[in-house]
């Protein structure tokens, strides 16, 4: 069973999301304000959070930009009237994992929510995978350069565990895509930002960076010379 926190200012839209997902047998928790909402993400143990951006008392962005400052990694899909490029961005350069823009299709946002729980969960082997200075468990869901902890949200991770299992060869956009989004339409913008994100963690404290642009096709990792 399932364990959701929603964190919506719009009661109506709130009671929709309820009905809807208790009939698939998911536990939803709620807070209607932005203070509550990461008191209770900081307290609570959760498969997801559905996190709108328009809140009173503390916004979307800043929930979700302190969680990840307090290492909760929980996946964090928005919810989000804006559809303005550059605030989609920002909520992905805050720490979150998806988003959709309101009004949406509720089995849309079911796939996501399902989709963002899987990987949440893991479903890997107790195993390691090394390369160059990286480091990684696959049980724990944690990554390592040269021992120091990389702070990744449950997409980053993702996208550098495929990167890890196939490097030094070229890790694809459309193989990147076709994972994290599945059957839907992968989104450049949002893959551009959570690469961004990684490379904030993998490359930018060190003095060589390992992750390695490949125009026009994709990326992959480079041992530090």
């Amino acid at each position: 069973m399932s364990r959701v926190l929603l964190v919506e200012d719009n009661r109506e839209i709130a009671g929709i999301l309820f009905d809807y997902f208790e009939l698939e047998g998911m536990v939803l928790d709620y807070a209607d304000n932005g203070e509550l909402g990461l008191k209770l993400a900081l307290d609570g143990n959760f498969d997801l959070i559905l996190l709108d951006l328009m809140l009173p008392k503390m916004d979307g962005f800043t929930v979700c930009n302190r969680l990840r400052e307090a290492g909760v990694n929980t996946p964090v899909l928005m919810l989000t009237a804006l559809d303005n490029r550059d605030d989609l961005l920002k909520g992905f350069k805050h720490g979150a994992d998806d988003y959709l823009t309101k009004p949406f299709d509720l089995e849309i946002l079911e796939a996501r929510v399902y989709a963002l729980i899987n990987r949440y969960r893991g479903k890997v082997a107790s195993t390691e995978l090394k390369f160059g200075e990286l480091r990684i468990d696959q049980k724990t869901r944690q990554a390592y350069r040269q021992n120091r902890r990389l702070a990744l949200n449950p997409t980053t991770y993702t996208i550098l565990e495929m990167l890890c299992t196939k490097a030094p060869e070229v890790l694809s956009k459309q193989e990147l895509s076709d994972k994290l989004w599945q059957d839907d339409e992968g989104n450049s913008d949002a893959l551009r930002s959570h690469i961004y994100q990684l490379r904030n963690q993998l490359d930018k404290p060190f003095s060589h960076p390992m992750l390695i642009t490949v125009p026009k096709i994709g990326f992959r990792l480079e041992e530090a010379q």
